[in-house]
């Protein structure tokens, strides 16, 4: 194993995390931010060097660009998870058994957490400053499009660390050849847990070949369903704001369902849409509907590819469907679980779209734009869980940490009853 070595100094700055005071990991973060405001002008000039080398036309231009007002606004979350509550030490249950001994649920760090991940600079102070806060070291593996930003980033991380005498490697970033992420994946005994953050092919070829347990982030497809009693601003309101406020990120949405007797407003719905040039995939329902209305070099009749596609840019595809229940098994269909929308002032129709739609977040009347771990008040997240084991959806510092059984007494002992004998 190339990688021992290194796994083994994770580890071991692991179990000195576990032992850092609460006062002291919140001084470390408030320096860091500090630092990084400080450094900005270094952080951006490597950011550069990454963005020189990509075309702006992909749509990961986007995530990989820093300016001076995301490394502020890095900065200030950083202080943020530095006034958030510890995780670590919750007593999440506890009880008095019989004999007296005493049996408490505590939650505990992870150990070594590994995330893999694209073009989003971003990800490494926040991956790092969460995981700090949760006692856990990271081992982080970027994409080739942001190694000068994340290599800058982690000098600064630890510049700090060491200026504090703590093991700098409690943040490790590797380097970007194919085989260093199989030894990550398949690090069994000293990496705990895997996130992935990044495309569907990403998390597909993290989940296909990791021996360490996995939590699935990322991937969002994700659709907004105008029901037939939907409110015709609410719906062109949050449909562009969960289109467009920023195509690249996972919670913005990637096709619009509507119910065919609703056809007559979706000039109306996309017309907001014009004014960010949104290539729209239709269906012919759809299509009839929109060609008198929408630009003709934007509109685009609808290929199965358009169903299931994550654009991360630009673009969004509309079905028409005749009733709710098929409405409901398209999204069932081509959902990546993430973040689901319905627009309708039907009360009941939206409580049942709540308990049929499998996603880890499910929006009534509200853009799927929130679904962020600042949003929900968590203070941050390291990703969107898509499934169902562990954490799901934003997970914040509460769903980075395990939890071990502390079981106190005075001097109890075990005395089993007389076995009973097997019948066969």
């Amino acid at each position: 194993m190339i990688l021992k070595e290194t796994f083994d100094n994770a580890r071991k700055a692991a179990n000195a995390l576990n032992m850092l005071d609460n006062k002291t990991i919140n001084e470390v973060l408030v320096a860091l931010a500090e630092q990084t405001e400080e450094d900005c002008q270094y952080i951006l000039e490597e950011n550069r060097r990454d963005l020189d080398a990509m075309d702006k036309a992909d749509p990961k231009y986007d995530r990989l660009m820093l300016t001076e007002k995301r490394i502020m606004d890095i900065a200030s979350d950083i202080r943020k998870v530095a006034t958030l509550p510890s995780p670590l030490g919750r007593v999440l249950w506890e009880d008095v058994r019989p004999n007296g001994m005493k049996i408490s649920k505590v939650s505990v760090p992870f150990g070594v957490i590994g995330i893999i991940y694209e073009a989003r600079p971003n990800v490494t102070f926040d991956v790092f400053s969460l995981c700090f806060k949760a006692g856990s070291a990271c081992i982080l593996k970027g994409g080739k499009e942001a190694q000068y930003s994340n290599s800058a980033i982690i000098k600064v991380i630890n510049k700090v660390l060491i200026k504090f005498g703590i093991n700098s490697n409690s943040a490790t970033l590797l380097s970007n050849e194919r085989e260093i992420s199989t030894e990550l994946l398949t690090a069994v005994g000293y990496v705990d847990l895997i996130i992935p953050r990044g495309s569907k092919n990403l998390i597909n070829y993290v989940r296909d070949n990791a021996k360490v347990p996995v939590i699935e982030t990322g991937a969002g497809i994700c659709h907004a369903y105008f029901h037939s009693e939907g409110d015709i601003t609410k719906g062109k309101e949050i449909i562009f704001n969960a289109k467009t406020r920023r195509v690249s990120v996972c919670n913005a949405i990637d096709s619009v369902i509507i119910d065919t007797n609703r056809l007559g407003d979706l000039p109306e719905l996309f017309a907001p849409l014009k004014e960010k040039n949104v290539i729209v995939y239709a269906d012919e329902p759809s299509f009839d509907a929109l060609k008198e209305h929408y630009p003709n070099d934007l509109l685009i009749h609808a290929d199965e590819n358009a169903w299931g596609t994550e654009f991360l840019d630009y673009k969004l595809s509309v079905k028409a469907v005749e009733s709710y229940d098929e409405a409901v098994a398209h999204i069932s269909k081509f959902s990546s679980k993430h973040s689901e929308a319905i627009i309708t002032e039907n009360e009941q129709v939206a409580e049942r779209f709540t308990k049929e739609v499998d996603a880890a977040c499910v929006y009534c009347n509200v853009s799927t734009a929130f679904t962020d771990g600042g949003q929900f008040g968590f203070g941050a997240e390291i990703g969107i869980s898509t499934q169902k084991l562990h954490a799901r959806g934003p997970m914040a510092l509460n769903e980075i940490t395990s939890y071990k059984y502390i079981i106190r007494g005075n001097g109890q002992t075990r005395i089993d009853g007389t076995p009973q004998k097997c019948c066969i």
